[in-house]
């Protein structure tokens, strides 16, 4: 809330506290004689001259333990507020606050307008608030209260500046008005220096949040996002700092409108990426530990606040992994090539398998063309299966799984599967090894020898290369369809063995 800083108008102070206290008759301060104890109504008479007995509140004179500290025939000082019932009306409690007040004028004199006052409104009136503060009351004009006309004001906690003391009239004036510029000026005194100074100060976290912490630099405060806390980049204040924790803080920025100081604590510290910059480059080898561990990659430390980023396909050649978990674990210390350096994004991306011997490498150090060996299927397509032997993946194509014509792999195997192959093709260009089956298992033409006479279908005409193909299980699978077609034709009684012996003979 802004107020301006015109000259205050000349207002008789004294006269307004009078008409705040104007349901007190006189204030008058005397002697008086404890005459009677009421107990039963909490209250004693007490002489106050000209044969006049006032009513005071024995809550008024009762200790810290509630023990009463008179008696009858004791005598007290006490003031004269008023009358109630045709009886004086006393206070002993205001004896001791006008007794403070005195005390504060006193203490005050030379230096109140330093003085900030923190008490509470207990009442109000048509000229403003009364506060209280250790047992002290301070007048609160309205025109200097800085409340709105709405505000429910009695009962609430404020700060206020001491702009009056009266020791005649035994009144303190206060001014929230005044502190509110007075703290304005001060700030923005702090602002301009941090600001255009660049400096470097120590500040308090008053609070930490999830998107950053708000530190209090010389009774300002400002807000150190959760990004200009590391240059690792966003992490979470909760994890590195406590409220009340001091910590070294630049001042890098102010929106005057929004009246809001942005701090940085990763600004006072050496750009770690700086170093990164000069003295590694793609390629290089380095020692990193494993920092975090996602579903996506893994994070390494290099120390020094600066990480890199390990993706799950650059862990392993294994083309087949799910979880990068199965093969790294947080805090286990590595070796990797630097892949990529981004000095504009601060991105440093690194690789493990590239350190590692690549599996076709080393199988073709192995292995040879027409080697026969054993592999696990890890996966079927409609064209084929995936065999992995020793960490490399060959393809067995359908039309070198069997010999038998239309059936695949996926009729035949399944993921998981044990198969005996023959490494037909090494592809070095691509890297690529193709695999055969058939070859290991026994030919259907293996039974048949030249002049030999065989019964047998036709099963293509080939009229363009002259040519006819011939089928054997077609002969086998058009004489078992013949029997069953005779048999739906005959009508006969006899029984389906009986059809079947016939047919046979």
């Amino acid at each position: 809330m802004a107020f301006d800083n015109e000259p205050l108008e000349e207002e008789n102070f004294a006269e307004m506290f009078e008409a705040s206290l104007k349901e007190q008759e006189s204030n008058r301060i005397t002697e008086g004689e404890i005459v009677e104890m009421q107990l039963e109504d909490n209250r004693a008479l007490v002489g106050v001259g000209e044969k006049l007995e006032g009513i005071l509140n024995l809550d008024e004179i009762r200790d810290e333990n509630g023990e009463l500290m008179f008696g009858k025939g004791d005598k007290i000082t006490v003031m004269v507020t008023g009358h109630y019932n045709e009886r004086p009306k006393i206070s002993y409690k205001k004896v001791l606050e006008q007794q403070k007040t005195l005390d504060f004028i006193k203490e005050h004199k030379d230096d109140f307008e330093d003085v900030v006052v923190e008490g509470v409104i207990t009442k109000k009136n048509r000229g403003g608030f009364i506060v209280e503060a250790d047992g002290v009351s301070f007048f609160l004009p309205r025109s200097l209260a800085a409340f709105k006309a709405t505000d429910e004001v009695v009962g609430r906690k404020i700060k206020a500046q001491v702009i009056k003391l009266d020791p005649e009239e035994n009144s303190i004036v206060l001014s929230r008005r005044k502190l509110f510029n007075e703290e304005r000026k001060r700030k923005k005194e702090i602002i301009d220096s941090l600001m255009e100074n660049n400096k470097i100060v120590e500040g308090v976290i008053k609070k930490i949040t999830s998107y950053g912490m708000f530190v209090d630099v010389g009774g300002v405060d400002g807000l150190v996002h959760y990004n200009e806390i590391s240059y690792k980049g966003p992490v979470n204040p909760s994890k590195l700092y406590k409220e009340g924790d001091v910590v070294t803080v630049k001042a890098i920025s102010y929106d005057k409108d929004k009246r809001h100081l942005s701090l940085s604590i990763k600004a006072v510290l050496p750009d770690p990426w700086q170093e990164v910059e000069d003295e590694l480059e793609e390629g290089d080898t380095i020692g990193v530990t494993v920092s975090n561990i996602e579903a996506y990659g893994v994070f390494v430390d290099l120390g020094n606040d600066i990480e890199g980023f390990l993706h799950i396909s650059e862990i392993t050649w294994d083309k087949n992994i799910k979880n990068p978990k199965d093969y790294l674990s947080v805090g286990e210390e590595i070796d990797v090539e630097v892949i990529e350096i981004n000095p504009e994004t601060h991105k440093l991306r690194v690789s493990l398998k590239r350190l590692l011997p690549k599996p076709f490498d080393e199988f073709v150090k192995k292995y040879r063309e027409g080697d026969i060996v054993t592999g696990t299927v890890t996966s079927l397509t409609d064209f084929g299966a995936f065999v992995k032997i020793d960490g490399v993946e060959g393809l067995l194509h359908n039309q070198d799984a069997t010999w038998d014509k239309g059936v695949k792999c996926k009729d035949i195997l399944k993921s998981g599967d044990e198969v005996e192959v023959k490494i037909a093709k090494i592809h070095r260009e691509d890297q690529k090894i193709s695999l055969n089956r058939k070859v290991l298992l026994e030919s259907p033409i293996d039974k048949l020898e030249a002049g030999q006479e065989i019964e047998a279908a036709i099963a293509v005409i080939d009229t363009h290369r002259d040519r006819i193909r011939l089928s054997v299980k077609k002969l086998s699978r058009l004489a078992d369809q013949k029997i069953i077609d005779d048999l739906n034709r005959d009508d006969s009684s006899n029984t389906l063995g009986d059809l079947i012996k016939d047919k046979l003979k």
